[in-house]
C-alpha cells in the first residue's frame, strides 16, 4: 500500500470507530466528537475505560496493536456493564462489532469505578499471559530476535546448531510491512502448512535509527530476495506465491560488498575496489580441494579429519583411491594436508568455465570468476544499456516497484523515455565463507536494504549433530559473542558464577527479612 492508501484505510478505521462509540463517550460523561478526532480519541477511551494513556502507543505498533485490539474491545464492553462470557465472546468474534450493538440499541451503564483487577484465576491467568505476549513480542519484532544456524555456509565462523541472538538495534529496528500476522512466528503456523499472516494490508518500509551502519565483513541476517512458497498450496506442482518482504526467509551470510563498492572475485577470492578483501581473524574462508596420494603410505584420515573439524562431505571418486576430493577445507587444513606423508598434491578447486546460473544470469562468468560488479548506493545514478539491464532489472521492476518497457532500443520507465536510473535504496552483496557451499549473492545477485534483518551478537547456545545420531553440547561456544577480536571465548562460566551469587544473595535477603519480622 502507498501512503495515500494507508491514510484512506486509517480514516476509515477513525470513521468506523466513531460510529460506534460516539454515544459511549457521552454516556461517560465526554464529548460525542472526541470519537472522531485521530489518537486523540485513543486517548480519551483510555480515560473511559481507566487504563493507562500509554496503552494508546500499543494501538499503533504493528502486531502489538492485533493483540490490543481485542483487549480494548473486552474493557470497553465491561466499562458500560457488559461482563458476561456472551458478551465477550461476541465481542470478540464480531471483530469488535458487537460495540456497536451496544452503541445504539442497550442502555448505557457507564461504571466509573469498576474493579480492574481480575476477578478470578482464570482471568488473571489471562491477563498475566497476554501482557507476557506483548512485551515478548515487542522484544522479538523491535530488539532481538532468535536465530537457528541451518547450513554450513558460514562454517567455522558459525556452525550448524548454533543458536543465536540476532540485534535488530544495530541496523535499526525494521516496522513490520506485514500488519496482520500471528506474533512471533516467520511465514507459516508451526506444524501446519498454513500461512501465519496475510498479504493485506502492508505498511511502506520504514527502518527506525540504528546504531551503526553495515560494514564490510559484518555477518547479516536477512530476507532472502528471490524467496517464494509453495507449499501453501494443494495439490503438489502448483506454482508458489510471492512472499511480503519481512515474511521471506531469514538468510545469514557475510557482507562482502557495500552500497558503492566495485566487486570481483578472481580465482575464488573476492576484490573491492581493485584490492584483495581482508576477512576478520574469526573468518576462515573454505573452498573445496582435491588431495592426490601417491597409493602407498597409510593415512589415519579420521585423526585429521577430526584435527581440523571438517564437516562437508570428503571421499573417493574412483576405485584407485588416488584422489581424495574435499568438499570445504580452509587454507590452514590444506597446508596440513600438504606436509602429510603419502599426500603427493593439494589442489584448490577454481571454476573456469561459464555457468548461466551465476548473477546476472549471462552465461558469462562462474562461482569463482565474475565482476567487477557495481554495488548500488541510494541516490546515485547509472546508464541504462542493454549490457547494464540484467544486472539492474530487478532492482527496477521488484524491488523498487517501477514499471519497464523496451521499445526497440529505447527503455520505458513508469511510461517515460530513460537513459539512466537512480537508485532509491542501497544494496549489499552477501556471500558464505564456505565458498564452494553458498547459494549467495553470486546466484541472485543484491541484497536491498529494506531487507535487513539484523546482525547475530550472540551464541546462547550450541547444538552439535555431527550426523552420526549422537547429540552434544558445544560447551566452548556457549555464551560467545560472534564478533571481536581473537578467537571466541566462552563467557558462559561467568553467567553461572553470577547466577549464583544473585540466588545467594537473594537467599540471605530473605533470610534478613524473616528475622526483622
Amino acid at each position: 500500500m502507498t501512503l495515500y492508501s494507508w491514510f484512506v484505510f486509517f480514516l476509515a478505521v477513525q470513521i468506523i470507530h466513531f460510529l460506534g462509540t460516539w454515544k459511549l463517550y457521552q454516556a461517560a460523561g465526554r464529548k460525542s466528537w472526541e470519537a472522531a478526532i485521530p489518537v486523540y480519541n485513543s486517548i480519551v477511551l483510555m480515560k473511559i475505560i481507566g487504563r493507562p494513556t500509554w496503552w494508546t502507543i500499543l494501538l499503533f505498533i504493528p502486531i502489538i496493536n492485533l493483540i490490543m485490539f481485542p483487549v480494548v474491545w473486552v474493557e470497553t464492553l465491561r466499562t458500560f456493564g457488559k461482563k458476561s462470557t456472551l458478551d465477550t465472546i461476541l465481542g470478540l468474534f464480531t471483530l469488535g462489532f458487537y460495540i456497536y450493538v451496544v452503541n445504539y440499541t442497550q442502555k448505557l451503564d457507564y461504571n466509573k469505578d469498576r474493579k480492574l483487577t481480575p476477578e478470578n484465576k482464570a482471568a488473571d491467568t489471562v491477563s498475566s499471559l497476554l501482557f507476557a505476549i506483548i512485551v515478548a513480542t515487542l522484544v522479538h519484532t523491535y530488539v532481538v530476535q532468535p536465530y537457528t544456524i541451518p547450513t554450513s555456509s558460514l562454517e567455522k565462523s558459525l556452525l550448524i546448531g548454533d543458536f543465536l541472538f540476532v540485534s535488530k538495534l544495530n541496523y535499526g529496528p525494521r516496522v513490520p510491512m506485514t500488519t496482520v500476522a500471528l506474533p512471533m512466528v516467520h511465514d507459516s503456523i508451526p506444524l501446519t502448512k498454513t500461512k501465519s499472516y496475510l498479504s493485506w494490508p502492508q505498511l511502506p518500509y520504514f527502518r527506525l535509527p540504528a546504531i551503526q551502519k553495515i560494514n564490510r565483513c559484518d555477518i547479516v541476517v536477512f530476507n532472502w530476495p528471490v524467496d517464494t512458497v509453495h507449499y501453501f498450496f494443494e495439490p503438489k506442482g502448483r506454482p508458489g506465491v510471492i512472499k511480503p518482504i519481512d515474511k521471506k526467509s531469514n538468510y545469514v551470510k557475510r557482507c562482502v560488498g557495500i552500497p558503492g563498492d566495485s566487486l570481483s572475485i578472481k580465482d575464488g577470492y573476492v576484490f573491492i575496489n581493485g584490492k584483495k578483501l581482508v576477512l576478520p581473524e574469526r573468518a576462515k574462508p573454505q573452498y573445496s580441494y582435491a588431495v592426490a596420494l601417491d597409493g602407498k603410505t597409510p593415512i589415519d584420515f579420521e585423526t585429521i579429519f577430526k584435527e581440523l573439524d571438517i564437516t562437508d562431505p570428503a571421499g573417493f571418486r574412483t576405485e584407485k583411491r588416488d584422489t581424495l576430493y574435499l568438499g570445504a577445507l580452509t587454507e590452514a587444513g590444506a597446508e596440513r594436508f600438504k606436509h602429510t606423508p603419502g599426500v603427493t598434491a593439494v589442489i584448490r578447486k577454481v571454476d573456469t568455465g561459464d555457468n548461466n546460473d551465476i548473477f546476472p544470469h549471462i552465461n558469462k562468468w562462474n562461482q569463482d570468476n565474475m565482476g567487477p560488479i557495481y554495488i548500488p548506493q541510494a541516490g546515485k545514478t547509472v546508464a541504462l544499456t542493454n549490457e547494464s539491464l540484467p544486472f539492474y532489472k530487478e532492482i527496477i521492476t521488484n524491488y523498487e516497484g517501477n514499471t519497464l518497457e523496451l521499445q526497440g532500443s529505447k527503455f520505458i520507465i513508469n511510461g517515460k523515455p530513460a537513459t539512466t536510473y537512480t537508485f532509491k535504496q542501497n544494496y549489499y552483496w552477501m556471500m558464505g565463507d564456505n565458498r564452494h557451499n553458498s547459494e549467495d549473492s553470486r546466484y541472485w545477485g543484491y541484497v536491498p536494504e529494506d531487507h535487513i534483518v539484523g546482525k547475530p551478537v550472540f551464541i546462547w547456545m550450541s547444538w552439535d549433530t555431527n550426523g552420526k545420531g549422537i547429540n552434544k553440547v558445544r560447551w566452548s561456544r556457549v555464551f560467545t559473542t560472534v564478533d571481536g577480536e581473537g578467537q571466541p571465548h566462552s563467557y558462559f562460566k561467568y553467567f553461572l558464577i553470577l547466577l549464583a551469587i544473585y540466588f545467594v544473595g537473594d537467599f540471605i535477603w530473605k533470610k534478613r527479612r524473616e528475622n526483622k519480622a
